[in-house]
């Protein structure tokens, strides 16, 4: 039973690059069976992907009792930041972990001058969404994507000094 302290925030460093790759597994597994081998893949990363991405910008994750419960990562793409890797394992939904990762990405991508995150999701994923959208995320309409086969689609929103565009 997890403990009633608030969910920290903390940069991951690269000894917590298996927790990661668990809390990514077990957050998607249930949805194992509507994502293709590839798309669920690319989504559930190994500990050397995840090195990899602290490598390319910041991974986070969400901590209570001293427990991981989530994870969000972010890297810059042009004058975005661009959100991944979010997932909080299934015991942990609820708590708040991915609202205080989202505002940490949003925080971070205003810090470094950055006035638009955006991320892709598949549709299937339907708490998720919700929770973005509580966020203020928006669908982006273009043409349909896909992550080998899996379909997605595009959210986003504007942050800092540029969120009143919206």
């Amino acid at each position: 039973m997890l403990g009633a302290t608030a969910v920290q925030i903390r940069r991951a460093e690269a000894g917590d690059a298996a927790v990661i790759s668990a809390v990514l597994y077990e957050s998607f597994v249930e949805f194992r069976a509507l994502y293709t081998d590839g798309g669920f893949a690319a989504t559930a990363l190994g500990a050397e992907q995840i090195l990899l991405r602290m490598r390319e910008g910041p991974v986070w994750v969400a901590l209570r009792d001293g427990a991981v419960l989530g994870t969000g990562a972010a890297v810059v793409k042009g004058e975005s930041v661009y959100v991944r890797g979010m997932a909080v394992v299934p015991a942990a939904r609820g708590l708040g972990a991915g609202a205080a990762l989202l505002r940490e990405v949003e925080n971070w991508a205003a810090s470094i001058g950055c006035g638009r995150v955006f991320l892709s999701t598949t549709p299937f994923l339907g708490s998720a969404i919700r929770l973005y959208e509580r966020f203020g995320f928006r669908r982006v309409e273009e043409e349909p994507q896909d992550l080998f086969g899996t379909p997605l689609f595009r959210m986003e929103k504007r942050v800092g000094d540029g969120a009143a565009a919206l």
